[in-house]
């Protein structure tokens, strides 16, 4: 199996599979003018006005390695009727260093011109046309946009091109706008975050499992023994010691900057991804194959070229630079052992209130954990003494963790049941499925099931059997999961397992908790008016982790579920829902830029309403409204705290009763 670099592809997955709780911004206004320079030459001038605080990029930086995008122009009409005399001018400014790229870039704030010569060869041509790619960035993330310039040579105003829409997209778009009201009798919800330290502490805690591998712990000796005795001066060994965990801890610090830029991606296309089956179907594959490494049969490791590269440039160049390269080095080898481990780590804690930050965060813990015995063994070397000789309990390790993989592979292969509707993984064959890796596990700790690598079992230790204890304790914990009865809802494992209407056993409703809910908007409307309830508009998805958590953790408690069940009427719009629409029902949307969004699932049509009406592509988020599509209360998005939602909704329902 040829793998370049299969740990940056997972966290990518894993980064989108948990969307992001965005505003729709758009920080960046263009404008366009040309100015006539002699009878066949025009000078076409792109102007950009940046909002406060956001950047756009030069046309070329300092280093082709550089991490910091570009502004592309290209002109699209230009064979035959034109052509460029030099390169596009843009303002002069110095490089300064960038928060997101942590390095020197060229970029332009507030305005930013863009000047292109170009001669006239076609003396027919009346306007030049050309598009802009470009990202524009504050001090914390990213957005990617584009924008087309249809240029007048007369100067005179141009009617941009759009893709026509017939009348019937247009009356089916128009019915998109719910012409929400009462937006000014409401403070913006502040959203909580996750504590960025917490997922610090995760991060540290999957370093300190991957130290007990079979990759990692036999180097903690012989690299600090390395240090120690090769330095003529026992100071400098030891500074060399500390600067190796130091430059370990940066490595898995810095793999995260390119998610900075991923992060502020349209969450739009971000649902699109994580939802996206064949992904989904890739990364369950995927895992598996870590599984099998992990239980021995084969060895996942990346190019060996790439670790000796390191390996001799540590050697050649010695040094500060050398350390880092035996860092590099090390993370590399590594590798089999700690990518499952981090990229399983980092998509169990990302959330969708979190964002990067909280990759970072994660990423940084995880690469502390890893460097803090290179340095403290160093300070301390009799301390070597006291650690455990290396054998087959570091296998024993890594066989537990591949059981660990292939009850997350079934996430992935979940994901994709649920958006498309298959029926093969419903709640309880998931759960069973579980069951079985959770008693083959045990069978593996008690020794009656053995792989590759594995010797003779000459007796249990204690941490095989304290470990077998906690997974048969788990396993009894999942059985109650497998019944149709009041103990099936598994509170710690929301989000994880499908919903319970997802169910192989006939429910009243397939709503959350039998919940009397709608997945059309029209009819939950016309329900409400002939209940004279309130609406709650519920924007959810198949594979959203968070949706599941407030539906089997919130909307479950007594004073919730009594209040939606009595007092409400739930609208479900699953925004990543991908059954086509009856193709009398698909139709294109018109965005106000002019381009054309073709509405053909359930999904295109629900997240582009949310879209239009509240600026907002995160889920869940919650609105209370009544049947004139007025706010009853603020909107809502992900709320763990049952009384604070309560009230959220008891606030509603009072105001809708006025």
């Amino acid at each position: 199996m040829k793998i370049k670099s299969l740990l940056f592809y997972v966290l990518i997955a894993f980064c989108f599979s948990f969307q992001l709780n965005s505003q729709i911004l758009e920080p960046v206004k263009w404008e366009s003018k040309v100015e006539k320079v002699s009878e066949n030459e025009y000078k076409v001038i792109i102007q950009a006005n940046i909002d406060k605080g956001w950047y756009i990029y030069s046309q070329h930086q300092q280093s082709e390695e550089s991490f910091a995008p570009t502004t592309f122009f290209e002109f699209t009409n230009q064979e035959n009727n034109y052509t460029l005399i030099g390169e596009f001018a843009e303002p002069s400014v110095a490089p300064i260093f960038d928060k997101i790229f942590q390095e020197n870039v060229v970029k332009f704030k507030d305005t930013a011109v863009f000047e292109q010569l170009v001669a006239i060869s076609n003396s027919e041509l009346s306007q030049v046309d050309l598009i802009v790619e470009y990202q524009t960035c504050d001090d914390s993330k990213c957005i990617p946009g584009d924008y087309t310039f249809n240029i007048s040579l007369d100067g005179s105003d141009i009617t941009k091109e759009i893709t026509e829409i017939d009348d019937r997209s247009k009356e089916l778009s128009e019915s998109l706008n719910l012409n929400v009201t009462g937006w000014d009798k409401f403070e913006s919800q502040t959203i909580k975050k996750k504590s960025n330290f917490s997922i610090f502490l995760l991060g540290f805690l999957g370093g300190l499992i991957a130290l007990l591998t079979p990759c990692v712990f036999p180097m903690i000796p012989l690299t600090v023994s390395f240090f120690t005795k090769s330095a003529n001066d026992p100071k400098k060994g030891l500074f060399n010691s500390i600067l190796y965990g130091f430059f370990i801890f940066l490595i898995y610090a810095l793999l995260s900057i390119p998610f900075h830029v991923l992060d502020s991606l349209d969450p739009g296309i971000l649902n699109n991804i994580s939802t996206n089956v064949t992904l989904n179907i890739i990364f369950f594959i995927i895992f598996i194959v870590f599984a099998f490494s992990f239980f021995g049969y084969f060895e996942l490791t990346l190019p060996q070229s790439w670790s000796a590269a390191m390996d001799s440039k540590a050697n050649k160049i010695g040094g500060f630079i050398g350390v880092f390269f035996m860092a590099l080095t090390l993370a590399i080898v590594s590798f089999s052992c700690t990518g499952p481990i981090l990229g399983t780590l980092l998509g169990s804690s990302l959330t969708a209130d979190g964002g990067v930050m909280q990759l970072t965060m994660g990423m940084s813990g995880f690469g502390l954990a890893l460097a803090l015995p290179f340095s403290l063994f160093a300070m301390f070397p009799k301390w070597l003494n006291s650690l455990p000789k290396s054998g087959g309990w570091l296998n024993t390790v890594k066989v537990v963790l591949g059981f660990i993989e292939l009850a997350l592979a079934l996430k992935f292969l979940s994901n994709a049941d649920l958006v498309e509707h298959w029926g093969l993984l419903k709640r309880e064959v998931f759960i069973g499925l579980w069951i079985l890796i959770g008693i083959g596990l045990v069978l593996y700790l008690f020794g009656k099931i053995k792989f590759p690598h594995d010797g003779p079992l000459q007796k249990l230790s204690k941490g095989r059997i304290t470990t077998g204890i906690l997974v048969i304790a788990f396993v009894i914990y999942l059985i109650p999961g497998l019944t149709n009865s009041a103990h099936a809802n598994l509170k710690w494992l929301s989000g994880f397992p499908p919903p319970m209407f997802y169910s192989l056993y006939e429910k009243s409703s397939e709503c959350p908790l039998d919940l009397n809910c709608n997945k059309d908007l029209s009819e939950g409307l016309a329900q409400a008016k002939a209940e004279n309830k309130p609406i709650l508009l519920d924007f959810t998805g198949w594979a959203c982790v968070n949706c599941r958590k407030m539906e089997e953790q919130v909307w479950s408690t007594s004073d919730v579920y009594d209040m939606l069940s009595e007092n409400y009427v739930i609208i479900s719009l699953y925004v990543d829902d991908k059954k086509a629409l009856p193709e009398v029902d698909q139709f294109q949307y018109l965005r106000s830029n002019g381009s054309v969004k073709e509405i053909e699932t359930i999904g295109d049509k629900w997240a582009t309403l949310q879209t239009i009406n509240f600026e907002n592509n995160s889920q869940p988020y919650y609105a209370l409204l009544d049947h004139d599509m007025q706010l009853l209360n603020t909107t809502n998005a992900y709320e763990p705290d049952a009384d604070a939602y309560y009230d959220w909704l008891k606030k509603g329902l009072e105001n809708f009763k006025k």
